[in-house]
């Protein structure tokens, strides 16, 4: 299909006009949506004429030609959303967790003979320039080494890693004027995390470091199987690993329930591993970064740019909050949701009782005995209604700290494929293991 080939945007300016494009249709998506209801004779809000499905098609279409960072946020609002946007919009803005436009191979060709000079296809007996997968920062090739072994290549996108730091300023600005984002509220240090991380995901010699680092911490955890990189060819730019063969974890819904609810259990004990044992976490929680092996049963990981150490406060305020949430100690539970920020005092101070009682709805949810049923949603609607007033005082809002947002956004990617694959399993029985098993 070649009209997934589009070349990547690499020059500033070129980056800046495709936001300018992106901001105007947006901007005349609004107007429209707004004259057609006021024709109507509704008088809709700002967010309204805001989140409508015209709108995140634009959005989606157009960072997935950008590629990068603006791309790689996009992708972090689709997940964290969750359960929260209509089921519209959570369709139309999934399609970023999905393949992203290809580079057309002439400028393929020239990243490669940067890399490895203008010979370099010798270095392989044979090397396929249609990628098997492309995501925000690079896209995946596979090629044979001489001696046999199959690999995959990932390249990253020229121009991505040069673009992080105005990519996130121009999302930022594109929030700010859209009124999704209060004027008072202070975004500038999970700005400085966001940019970090995103240069640390485009640096393939680091990710090399990580997935090593990660393997050995995993030790002889036979549910999982990760590549190994390849020292002699990979560069900052270009990351050479074992090409492992499997299915897109997605194809694990048409499985049978004990496939699934084996497959969850292994990545749901994973991440309480990570957060509480290794202290070291793959915080992209992406669906493409798992792939599954129908024969064995094992789940490939993938994708380590987002590996990064937990600090030890917050492995320690997450084992208090999941503590408290099992002895239902709702005063407990709100200072663990303090101490990791989700929650301000003065939100807790303006809205205690609707809080007290979403705290109870999740709890008695979660701590109903037996099997838990990830596909029971029904208590969502519920602490949907009990949040809408505490959504709508943007006067009180405020932003966690980055270090929580990254653990978070992992612990819910999890919880939403556990959903997606209706798993289900005794729940606090294996939270209770992993809990009394590091620290």
């Amino acid at each position: 299909m070649s009209d997934r080939f589009r070349k990547v945007p690499s020059a500033r300016l070129s980056r800046l006009a495709a936001f300018g494009q992106l901001a105007g249709g947006v901007a005349g998506g609004m107007l429209a949506e707004g004259a057609r209801r006021l024709s109507r004779g509704e008088r809709p809000h700002l967010s309204d004429l805001l989140l409508t499905p015209g709108n995140a098609r634009r959005v989606t279409d157009q960072l997935s030609r950008l590629r990068g960072a603006a791309m790689k946020l996009g992708q972090m609002i689709s997940l964290d959303a969750g359960d929260m946007l209509p089921p519209e919009l959570t369709a139309i803005l999934s399609r970023l967790r999905e393949s992203a436009h290809f580079m057309p191979p002439s400028q393929l060709e020239r990243v490669l003979a940067v890399h490895w000079g203008r010979d370099w296809r010798t270095r392989f007996a044979h090397f396929e320039t249609r990628p098997v997968a492309a995501a925000s920062i690079g896209q995946v090739h596979r090629a044979r080494l001489h001696d046999g072994r199959i690999v995959a290549v990932k390249v990253q996108y020229p121009g991505v890693a040069a673009s992080i730091d105005a990519d996130v300023d121009n999302v930022a600005t594109l929030l700010r004027i859209s009124g999704l984002l209060p004027a008072g509220i202070d975004v500038a240090p999970l700005l400085v995390a966001a940019k970090a991380q995103l240069k640390e995901e485009a640096d393939y010699l680091r990710e090399a470091e990580q997935m090593r680092l990660y393997a050995d911490l995993l030790g002889g955890d036979d549910a999982f199987v990760i590549p190994r990189p390849d020292e002699s060819l990979t560069g900052p730019d270009v990351l050479v690993m074992d090409f492992i063969d499997g299915k897109s974890i997605d194809a694990l819904a048409t499985a049978s329930q004990d496939e699934r609810n084996r497959a969850i259990a292994a990545l749901l004990r994973l991440t309480l591993r990570e957060l509480f044992e290794f202290r070291f976490m793959q915080t992209d929680p992406n669906f493409a970064n798992y792939r599954w092996k129908p024969a064995t049963g094992e789940i490939v990981l993938l994708d380590f740019g987002a590996a990064r150490p937990v600090p030890a406060a917050t492995s320690a305020a997450y084992r208090e909050m999941v503590e408290a949430g099992i002895s239902a100690d709702r005063t407990a539970l709100r200072m663990a949701l303090t101490r990791l920020g989700f929650v301000s005092p003065a939100l807790f101070a303006a809205h205690g009782p609707a809080f007290d009682a979403m705290i109870d709805t999740v709890m008695a949810h979660m701590n109903r005995p037996g099997v838990f049923d990830f596909a029971d949603r029904a208590f969502v609607a519920r602490l949907r209604e009990l949040g809408m007033p505490v959504a709508a005082d943007r006067a009180n809002w405020h932003v966690p700290p980055a270090d929580t947002l990254f653990v978070q956004r992992k612990v819910s990617g999890m919880a939403l494929l556990a959903v997606r694959m209706e798993a289900r399993l005794p729940l606090m029985e294996l939270v209770q293991t992993s809990l009394g098993r590091g620290g």
